[in-house]
């Protein structure tokens, strides 16, 4: 035993050293670390940081979208998304499951409030090796009503996330120029709200906003720490846009161009509604158009037909051919010329007026714009305004270029300007191509005293963060192509198109407005290269403006094959978007009316046992508007009574024997209300003034002595606000999921 203490003492030696030097390493390191606060070039404090501390993001809202009076337009409201938790991991106490326990329950119960199939949900809920699984289109923008009926369920696993969706109150409304948003998935994994089409897109930098976030510190399970710091990091909110847009406006004109679409299924319908003193848009619609929400109608059509297409304008472009005749002192209203043909060169083809180029025969070159000739206008260019000097006002009037307007892919028409043919074809529209917008654009011109304005969409973008403008639009000059006394020459001629019994535009007279317009049937180019052919294969359009004197609005209405028999005439369906959105429009905007029409009025003749077709003849031939009721065929009773004097337009009511049956009266006076009522024997009691808005007793519904009839009057401007807050109405009844969010 004494012989192994040596080798003893040696290893118990070696093993102090060993440990001796272990122990300063240690001492070294920590000293080191205290000092630095560094471990393999690393910031311990920062990892330790990182690791017991949570990172919340903070989502930033899209700017919202107002029109020039502060209406929302588009805005961000929540939405959640759905998502099925699977990992049984999740699930500690059997009793209080926290997974999708029966897949194929959960999978029944889903398919009741999401689109998607039963059999493909279950599909999802039995993936292998997934902690969570969504749905899809279907599991996002879940609505809150939908979410709280779903929760009610109480399906284990089934939870939800929080998030934002892009809601657009007001439907169809300017949709193309409104634009859309798509949610897409970067290479980071994130997903960010993009800008689709119009002001979605072209101001998407301004409306995106940044996310902030928010750290605070928790223990190794992911408990709040006491005490524990905040590190916050606030959300900037996307800048807002406030466009040059009037709700009520637009909502005009979308309200006409259902009803047109709806009666006539034309091909396209393109409208804009302007300012001419400032150029700001206050209108666009177009049919086929979309919902911005479903995108449902997308599909026929990605373009805004305003500014991405071009169009032949037909005889619109006499507007600005008449200008440059009467800048350049050329045009003599009483100087004749010979319509019906017109050759440019001695082998060109023949210029022909509209009536199969019979013309009219000698006729004054005034004559010649109220009836659009085609001839007259080619007169003009080839023998007094000279082709170079045509050409320059067409540059002028800026349709050599995009008018620059702040929309995505706006192009330009093509002035085709090579052949003597072209040169002159293009003074009524024919051949060179235009967009709508340059037309409203050179519109403005003649309706502004000469100042050509700019077309502008955008009237202020304000940071709602801190309430400064970032930007703010100004009216814009964008040339003058026509003096003062031009332009105001050329309104005056303009409105004699509509006023005088040879003129095209009969269909545009607005009661109380001066209107100033031309008529516009353009050719449409077929599939083999060719001018179609047939009554309603046409472009009709109509470019006003209102009231003549001082125009306060430009309206652009284009109405493409509609489907009209051959005794309608292409300009009815246009003059009904027209008409009804100028007037309301300048009645909105208290234009008060430049002229009361001349009231004349008409004795009412005997008309006893005449035939009824004889009878009709005979009222609208002295300006009066006969309404029958009964079924046979000889008067036997009439209201007013012989001898008494009409207003012109006033109805007489005309008894004839047989049942009796109720007429629409909406729209009629409360003096013919009751003689209708005095005619056929009914008890009448009313609500209100003006004019009717709604009856009791159901427009071809038989009547007998006796009856009580009630009706219920509005003023028009009543009448407009009415229709709109049901519209409204409507709309939010529509959309009450997304109202509900709100209010939440």
């Amino acid at each position: 035993m004494l012989k192994k203490q040596p080798n003893m003492n040696v290893g118990a030696a070696g093993l102090f050293i060993l440990f001796s030097l272990l122990f300063f390493i240690l001492i070294y390191r920590f000293a080191t670390i205290q000092a630095t606060g560094e471990a393999h070039g690393q910031a311990l404090a920062a990892r330790a940081q990182q690791k017991y501390s949570r990172e919340n993001v903070i989502e930033a809202s899209r700017g919202t979208i107002f029109d020039r009076n502060k209406e929302v337009i588009a805005e961000d409201t929540t939405a959640y998304t759905l998502v099925a938790i699977l990992d049984k991991k999740m699930t500690s106490d059997p009793e209080k499951p926290r997974h999708v326990k029966d897949p194929e329950k959960t999978a029944e119960v889903l398919a009741k409030y999401i689109e998607m199939d039963e059999s493909e949900i279950y599909d999802r809920l039995t993936k292998e090796g997934v902690f969570q699984v969504e749905f899809g289109k279907a599991g996002r923008d879940i609505s809150h009503q939908v979410k709280a009926k779903i929760e009610k369920e109480k399906m284990p696993g089934i939870i939800f996330t929080q998030d934002s969706k892009r809601f657009y109150p007001n439907g169809v409304f300017s949709s193309h120029l409104i634009g859309y948003v798509e949610k897409e998935e970067k290479e980071t994994g994130k997903t960010e709200t993009v800008g689709q089409l119009g002001i979605e897109k072209s101001f998407d930098k301004y409306l995106t906003g940044k996310n902030g976030s928010i750290k605070v510190e928790n223990d190794l399970w992911g408990f709040l720490l006491p005490d524990a710091k905040k590190e916050i990091k606030p959300a900037t909110n996307g800048s807002d846009i406030y466009l040059t847009l009037d709700k009520k406006i637009q909502t005009f004109l979308e309200d006409a161009i259902n009803r047109v679409d709806k009666e006539y299924s034309p091909e396209k319908i393109i409208a804009v509604v302007a300012n001419p003193k400032t150029g700001d848009i206050l209108a666009m619609a177009q049919r086929p158009t979309f919902h911005p929400k479903t995108r449902e109608g997308l599909e026929q059509s990605w373009h805004n037909e305003v500014i991405e297409t071009s169009i032949e304008p037909g005889s619109t472009m006499k507007i600005f051919t008449l200008s440059a005749a009467v800048e350049e002192k050329v045009f003599n209203p009483n100087e004749l010329f010979k319509s019906g043909t017109y050759k440019v060169t001695p082998k060109s083809v023949a210029i022909r007026d509209h009536n199969g180029g019979k013309g009219w025969g000698p006729i004054s070159y005034l004559e010649g714009i109220q009836r659009s000739s085609n001839v007259a206008v080619a007169t003009l260019v080839n023998e007094k305004i000279g082709v170079d000097t045509f050409r320059d006002y067409l540059t002028a009037f800026g349709f050599d270029k995009p008018t620059g307007i702040e929309l995505p892919d706006e192009v330009s028409g093509r002035v085709l300007y090579k052949w003597p043919i072209e040169k002159i074809t293009t003074s009524f529209g024919q051949g060179t191509t235009v967009t709508p917008l340059q037309l409203v654009q050179a519109a403005t011109a003649v309706a502004n005293d000469g100042k050509m304005m700019k077309p502008n969409i955008i009237d202020k973008i304000v940071d709602p963060n801190t309430g400064k403008v970032i930007e703010e639009s100004k009216p814009q000059v964008a040339g003058t192509p026509i003096s003062a006394e031009t332009a105001k020459e050329v309104r005056e001629i303009l409105e004699t198109t509509i006023t005088d019994e040879d003129g095209t535009g009969g269909n545009y007279k607005i009661n109380g407005y001066d209107v100033a317009g031309k008529t516009g049937t353009a050719q449409i180019p077929g599939a083999d290269g060719r001018y179609m052919t047939g009554h309603e294969n046409f472009l009709f359009s109509f470019l006003g403006m209102a009231p003549t004197d001082d125009p306060e609005l430009v309206v652009y209405v284009a109405v493409q094959q509609p489907e009209i028999d051959e005794s309608t005439n292409g300009s009815v369906p246009v003059s009904e978007i027209f008409n009804t959105v100028m007037k309301s429009s300048l009645q909105y905007l208290d234009i008060q009316p430049s002229k009361q029409g001349k009231v004349t009025s008409n004795e009412v003749p005997d008309l006893s046992n005449m035939s009824v077709e004889k009878t009709e003849k005979q009222l609208k031939n002295i300006g009066l508007k006969p309404v029958v009721i009964g079924q046979g065929a000889r008067v036997e009773r009439q209201t007013p009574a012989s001898g008494t004097e009409a207003l012109e337009g006033e109805r007489v009511i005309i008894k004839t024997s047989g049942k009796i049956t109720a007429p629409d009266l909406s729209g009629w006076s409360l003096r013919d209300v009751m003689k209708f009522a005095q005619t056929a024997g009914l008890k009448l009691n009313k609500a209100g003034s003006g004019y009717v808005s709604k009856q009791s007793i159901k427009a071809g519904a038989t009547v007998k002595q006796g009856d009580y009839l009630i009706v219920e009057l509005a003023t028009p401007l009543q009448q407009v606000e009415a229709e709109q807050k049901a519209k409204e109405s409507k709309k939010k009844q529509e959309n009450s999921e997304q109202t509900e969010e709100v209010t939440d």
